[in-house]
């Protein structure tokens, strides 16, 4: 069995004049639940842009599947559920996924949306304009959209924001149940308390990855009672940490000065 759904070495994205992310290094096991977390704007879409090949102005290595990311043969593997639902309004759930399954060349279409359906739990719907359902409703066909390939690795961008608990709670269920089956899930989030719900946890910041741990070993290496409180012990224990590197040895200034 492979170990790692993802690798990624030496990662570097420029946007502009501004590098987003510089030297990143980390790898996704392969059949787990791995949770992308950190504040808005610390790198998270970008990453995940990498990961599926859609990416500009990127270096160093990503390998998706023992593949380089993006590569044709990757298509109906990777499923990319993007944080905008990415779906057609004006088209009913069934002829939004038909359309998905023949981009992913599915051979058997009927079967494959019949299935992504029953997954994201939206039987009844097929026939509804997705521009009449809920946003948690819509969320699913999004969902469903990247599921309908059959893909081994799942890349979903913030795919519970501004969705109330308990439509949260239902798509982490969906979420646990795809991962049973041997998928791998890479959710990323800026909600501390879905760190719980994640087999293991890359914490971002400012581009770069804070932390590489469990659930478990969050709280416990921090002493922290809850992920978010563990999340920000970590970012002050880097600031200090950078602080303490920009100043130099003690002394330095002083002996510079004289």
């Amino acid at each position: 069995m492979r170990k790692n759904a993802v690798v990624i070495r030496d990662l570097r994205v420029v946007r502009g004049d501004r590098t987003v992310i510089d030297g990143l290094r980390l790898d996704v096991p392969a059949g787990s639940v791995v949770g992308l977390l950190g504040p808005s704007g610390s790198g998270k879409t970008t990453l995940m842009r990498a990961v599926v090949g859609v990416q500009d102005k990127v270096t160093g290595t990503v390998e998706v599947l023992d593949d380089v990311a993006g590569s044709p043969a990757l298509r109906h593997r990777v499923g990319y559920m993007t944080q905008d639902a990415s779906v057609y309004t004006d088209l009913t759930v069934v002829q939004n996924l038909r359309y998905f399954a023949a981009l992913a060349g599915v051979p058997s279409p009927g079967k494959a949306v019949a299935d992504a359906v029953a997954v994201v739990d939206l039987g009844g719907h097929e026939k509804q304009r997705v521009g009449t359902l809920s946003g948690g409703e819509r969320s699913r066909v999004s969902l469903a959209a990247a599921l309908v390939g059959d893909p081994e690795l799942l890349v979903l961008d913030e795919p519970t924001v501004g969705l109330d608990p308990v439509l949260r709670r239902d798509l982490w269920a969906v979420f646990r149940r795809l991962s049973a089956e041997g998928r791998t899930l890479l959710v990323s989030s800026h909600v501390m308390d879905e760190a719980t719900q994640c087999d293991r946890l890359l914490l971002m910041r400012a581009g770069g990855l804070v932390a590489d741990t469990t659930p478990d070993e969050l709280l416990t290496s921090t002493g922290a009672p809850d992920a978010e409180r563990a999340f920000l012990a970590l970012i002050d224990a880097a600031d200090a940490g950078s602080a303490t590197a920009d100043a130099g040895p003690a002394g330095t200034h002083e002996e510079t000065a004289r």
